[in-house]
């Protein structure tokens, strides 16, 4: 772990050639972690405190959720890792039962963020706890890219390649290239099943 701190610390040194200001927002968690198992939490709480300021002023939710995992890691003693309600401090005390109502909220919060990684660790705790909690299956609009839902959508409506292309400024063969990753993605093999594919997916999401 000390090794995998100081690879990480890096990240949050602006001296260092492998600081980046806004990667180090999503590794405040990691790097906490990594903090708590080899005894850097002093240091880390300096940065720690540094993005707390920043997402104070920015309003970053990914930091937000960041951070919140990153509190309790770092908090100075049990009694307020308690009162911060680490979810993983929590299991790994034997208070399953207390562990499992944040857990499911950390899982929805994430998945709702679109923060995959966190809501699988969320899931792993919360087995770990005794809760089954399934993998979460992306809604098929989700799997596609914005400028594959407009694809998608003009050619349910009978535009030919080419005719997409000029309404979006592409050519007639990134359209094509666009259809062939959306097909499997929507589960149809051919155009004329495309308009009922698409029809579905928006009644779903209406």
């Amino acid at each position: 772990m000390p090794d995998v701190y100081g690879q990480l610390r890096r990240v949050f040194d602006p001296t260092d050639i492998a600081y980046h200001p806004f990667i180090r927002c999503w590794l405040i968690g990691e790097l906490a972690e990594a903090a708590a198992y080899s005894g850097q939490q002093a240091e880390a709480r300096g940065l720690l405190v540094e993005l707390e300021r920043l997402a104070a002023d920015t309003g970053f939710p990914y930091l937000q959720a960041a951070l919140a995992y990153a509190r309790p890691l770092l908090a100075e003693d049990d009694a307020r890792a308690a009162a911060l309600f680490l979810r993983c401090w929590l299991r790994r005390r034997r208070r399953v039962a207390d562990s499992r109502v944040p857990l499911r909220a950390a899982r929805e919060a994430f998945d709702a963020l679109g923060a995959g990684p966190w809501g699988e660790r969320a899931r792993q705790e919360l087995r770990a706890s005794g809760i089954a909690s399934r993998r979460r299956i992306p809604e098929t609009r989700d799997q596609l890219t914005p400028q594959e839902l407009q694809i998608a959508g003009l050619a349910a409506e009978g535009l030919s390649n080419r005719e997409i292309g000029q309404q979006l400024y592409i050519s007639h063969r990134t359209v094509a290239y666009h259809l062939r990753r959306i097909f499997p993605k929507l589960g149809v093999t051919s155009r004329s099943q495309l308009h009922a594919a698409v029809l579905g997916m928006t009644e779903a999401t209406g």
